[in-house]
């Protein structure tokens, strides 16, 4: 299969991060994931966070890459068409004016002019969008509109849908998910001109039959005060529009975007998730939401389910309104199975395995060989004078091996800053883990925390108290000899750990 993503503006970048985490720990195909991101504002914090967690995972991937997966964790691909903005590369006044060369109008074409006096004032004629369209889907949709048909055949989408041509030639069955949100200015703006565009270029390359293109309206969750800051030009977003803003893209859609996607979802939240005031750019870095963890576990459904019969309608909701618990999460069986894998295995990595990996940094091959008792099974040993065991594997203080115990540790921190995020939302009582434990990765994490990181865990308490982090790294010694090889070096210890941590 060929998978597409596309997040629209802030919204749908905080999606694909969710997506990222999601595909990290196995609950994705083995098939390639293509991202692209869209946003008019090139430095949104949102967008580089996401990126972040995009170069965080791709490290991380190539650990375990070309070996037959025997964990659910890292066996995805994903591959980055990066960002494109509707702004020319080269344009430096980024004013709604500017883009319509509203002067020529008024001086020529007076009755265009006029119109343009009408939809839009002054300060939205004249305020710079180098931080995107500013919560108003009027001046995105006007800028979006301008889109030409044909400019798709530059970059990045002249890449993006030569791949989809040879996807489909191929026989794949190929599928392009959009995911923005309905009330801000990019993703509100974006979602249906970027949809319809795609549409019409795959019919005309004659492959729209062919590919499947669904699409995710985030619906409000989340706002600010409206007194919380004022840009001095007077046009930002206001989150008390946002509703309203809603209901008027959602009659668009019903009425003219009902031939674009084959498949839509909605997702919002009743509790609204107060955040920091933003204009734009870097600052507008909002924290994950739980409803984001939806939004991944949609695109999964897209992805991987047969296709849903034309007019079928799916509902998912939560049992209280106050609380998220696992009865709550789509596919809980599964995703419950891996979430809680991936978490105890970041956790015990960052709590007991990195420390000591450290100490042996420090102390040395022959400390770590008498205090560590697993590190001979993954470590060239220091080598007495009739010892040949273990000359197959690396050496400790190779410079790669260094670097993934880096690259491991920095997943596992971003795994688990994303995770405890989720349950920061006021009004929602988000309980799927103990995100106290693990709020703050950069501090050494308690071991003694680590029996008790699942919420409503179904196992007989005595075993529960006994299933501790030291016993995992117990069962390091002898459990790795029946894992495939290459069972070696730190890799090979994160590998075996992370199978290891399954309940």
């Amino acid at each position: 299969m060929a998978f597409y993503i596309i997040g629209i503006g802030g919204t749908g970048a905080k999606c694909i991060e969710s997506v990222i985490h999601l595909a990290s720990i196995g609950l994705f195909a083995e098939e390639p994931i293509r991202i692209l991101f869209i946003d008019a504002d090139e430095s949104n914090g949102n967008v580089e966070r996401t990126r972040s967690s995009l170069n965080v995972y791709q490290k991380c991937f190539k650990l375990q890459e070309g070996e037959k997966q025997q964990a659910s964790w890292m066996k995805t691909p994903i591959e980055s068409y990066d960002l494109w903005s509707p702004f020319n590369e080269t344009s430096t006044n980024r004013t709604l004016g500017s883009f319509f060369n509203y002067n020529n109008l008024k001086q020529n074409y007076q009755g265009l002019g006029n119109l343009f006096d009408v939809l839009y004032t002054q300060e939205e004629r004249d305020v710079v969008l180098d931080v995107g369209f500013r919560g108003r889907p009027a001046i995105g949709s006007a800028i979006m509109s301008q889109v030409d048909l044909d400019a798709l055949d530059n970059e990045p989408w002249g890449t993006l849908i030569s791949q989809i041509q040879s996807d489909v030639g191929a026989g794949k069955p190929t599928k392009i998910f959009l995911c923005g949100s309905m009330f801000g200015g990019t993703g509100a703006s974006g979602l249906p001109t970027i949809g319809r565009l795609i549409a019409n270029k795959l019919k005309k390359i004659n492959v729209r039959d062919r590919v499947k293109v669904g699409c995710l309206f985030m619906l409000p969750y989340f706002g600010f005060s409206p007194d919380a800051g004022k840009d001095p030009d007077g046009v930002y977003a206001q989150s008390d529009l946002f509703l309203l803003n809603t209901e008027a893209a959602l009659r668009y859609y019903e009425s003219q975007a009902e031939d674009i996607f084959d498949t839509v979802y909605l997702l919002g939240n009743q509790n609204f998730k107060q955040v920091k005031f933003s204009i734009g750019k870097n600052e507008q870095r909002n924290e994950s939401h739980f409803i984001e963890l939806y939004a991944a576990s949609a695109a999964r459904q897209f992805f991987l389910s047969p296709t849903v019969m034309s007019g079928t309608v799916m509902l998912i909701g939560r049992d209280r309104l106050e609380v998220l618990g696992w009865s709550d999460i789509p596919e809980q069986s599964i995703i419950k199975a891996e979430l809680v894998n991936a978490t105890r295995f970041a956790y015990a990595w960052l709590a007991k395995t990195a420390p000591d990996l450290k100490d042996a940094k420090d102390n040395g091959i022959e400390w770590a060989q008498k205090y560590i008792t697993w590190f001979s099974r993954f470590f060239r040993p220091k080598q007495g004078f009739f010892i040949k065991r273990g000359e197959d594997l690396p050496e400790f203080g190779d410079t790669n091996e260094q670097e993934t115990i880096t690259i491991v540790s920095n997943w596992c921190k971003d795994y688990l800053r994303w995770l405890s995020e989720l349950h920061l939302c006021e009004g929602d009582n988000v309980q799927l883990f103990m995100s106290r434990s693990f709020m703050n990765s950069e501090v050494q994490l308690k071991q003694e925390e680590f029996p008790n990181l699942v919420i409503s865990d179904s196992r007989d308490k005595g075993k529960q108290s006994q299933d501790t982090v030291q016993s995992l790294h117990v069962n390091l010694i002898s459990e790795p000899k029946n894992l495939m090889p290459p069972n070696q070096g730190t890799a090979g210890l994160a590998k075996a750990l992370y199978i290891l941590s399954r309940l």
